[in-house]
């Protein structure tokens, strides 16, 4: 039988933990969910005021550090992260979980219906 794709974005981890068990009740063939988020890495991490240690530039390796960094100062330098602005240019909309489920043709009408019930967008 064929299969179908379906990405659904939620607001918290736990709305999409709560599709996954629905979907799972219909045999789903693989299903994940992640955070994401407007910049690659794993983003800005304060230096700790106790030790003074900067996890960020604390990487196994220099290219893991370099992302590190990069990511910290994108975030940085968006108008958002000062709190003066609106964000502009579309900013975050609070949807940033992703269920990523694959599922088959024949209850692909069905998921899509538990996510919208479940406030997920599709």
């Amino acid at each position: 039988m064929a299969e179908k794709n379906v990405l659904a974005y939620f607001k918290s981890p736990e709305e999409a933990e709560g599709v996954a068990r629905k979907l799972s009740a219909l045999r789903v063939e693989d299903m994940s969910i992640d955070r994401f988020s407007r910049y690659a890495g794993e983003g800005y991490d304060p230096m700790n005021p106790v030790t003074g240690s900067i996890s960020s530039l604390a990487a196994v390796t220099q290219d893991a550090a370099i992302t590190n960094r990069s990511a910290g100062i994108l975030a940085a330098a968006d108008p958002a992260a000062s709190g003066l602005s609106h964000g502009g240019q579309g900013g975050p909309t609070g949807h940033d979980i992703l269920l990523t489920a694959v599922v088959d043709e024949s209850i692909h009408h069905q998921a899509l219906r538990i996510i919208e019930e479940a406030g997920g967008l599709i």
